[in-house]
């Protein structure tokens, strides 16, 4: 449960630039609160004290803004960003490393019960005042735009916008490039991608591919100069896969 939590915390330093140290980020983050709140609800719920449970969350709710029903299930390293007004009902499925922006609605369309709530993969991104609506599943790496209307499942790796939700188009593995050389520069436009008429991301994406196209070079040049018997010295660069920084997010 410690290490859960303290997965939680550290996730964030990854995903806000604006998180400084893990005091600030305890103190001051409703969505942490929430999901915090939520790890003892679920708890309870799952145990059989569900009228409980629910006041344990409607006092998250209060406290946060953020509605999470106990019954619904939360992967590891779960952040919500700013959180007010999202809702995710009972029975939502959320994957690791999974990010909720505000305004978010995981709801349902049916009245009946059972499985009426969706379900998210791992590494799914959905912006700022989307509604996932329905026993549909979003598969891990999908991105939804902010306001999108989603009611059809979407596939690996995919981009949905609009309402009601279009599929924009699979990722490809240069836009994979290009997601991990912006994760090493810490950049991330809200899930956005070059499709998207974002002149702001589409300026990214062009900087991107030109990195990408100089580290290429780069590398032929100095396999080229070994070749011919010359010395290259050069420390080996960072890998651009990193999981966090945490000596020096927690600086001040």
């Amino acid at each position: 449960m410690f290490e859960r939590i303290r997965e939680d915390i550290y996730c964030i330093f990854d995903r806000d630039p604006a998180a400084r140290n893990v005091f600030e980020i305890v103190t001051t983050y409703p969505g942490l609160h929430a999901i915090f709140i939520h790890h003892l609800s679920h708890w309870l719920w799952q145990r059989g004290f569900k009228w409980l449970a629910r006041v344990l969350s409607n006092v998250a709710r209060l406290f946060t803004g953020i509605e999470i029903h106990p019954g619904a299930t939360v992967g590891r390293r779960f952040f919500i960003d700013h959180g007010m007004g999202v809702v995710i009902g009972e029975t939502a499925e959320i994957g690791d490393d999974c990010t909720l922006y505000h305004g978010v609605t995981l709801g349902g369309t049916s009245w009946q019960k059972g499985k009426r709530h969706p379900t998210l993969g791992n590494d799914v991104v959905i912006g700022a005042g989307a509604k996932i609506l329905g026993p549909i599943t979003l598969a891990s790496g999908a991105r939804v735009g902010s306001n999108a209307v989603v009611v059809k499942d979407v596939p690996e790796g995919a981009t949905v916008t609009g309402i009601p939700g279009r599929i924009v188009t699979p990722r490809k593995p240069q836009e994979k490039r290009r997601e991990e050389i912006a994760q090493k520069m810490g950049f991330d436009a809200y899930g956005a991608t070059q499709d998207m008429p974002d002149p702001v991301a589409h300026t990214m994406n062009r900087m991107l591919d030109h990195i990408h196209l100089m580290d290429e070079r780069m590398d032929k040049l100095c396999e080229e100069i070994q070749h011919l018997g010359g010395v290259v010295e050069a420390k080996p660069l960072p890998a651009l896969q990193t999981e966090r920084f945490d000596e020096e997010a927690t600086r001040p």
